[in-house]
């Protein structure tokens, strides 16, 4: 069950760091060291995701 849990928290970080993106993304100047950032923490996230995943 903790797996379970901890892959539901990284799902919910995940779609909160795509809500700063997409915030970043439509400002009027975005930053690209912060676009980049986010960028790689949700990739950090997904790929953490995806091993949990296939490790039950």
């Amino acid at each position: 069950m903790a797996t379970l849990d901890r892959i539901d928290a990284l799902r919910r970080q995940h779609s909160h760091l795509e809500q700063r993106l997409d915030e970043e993304t439509h400002r009027p100047h975005p930053d690209d060291g912060v676009l980049a950032e986010l960028k790689r923490q949700k990739l950090r996230i997904k790929d953490e995701i995806s091993q949990l995943s296939r490790h039950p």
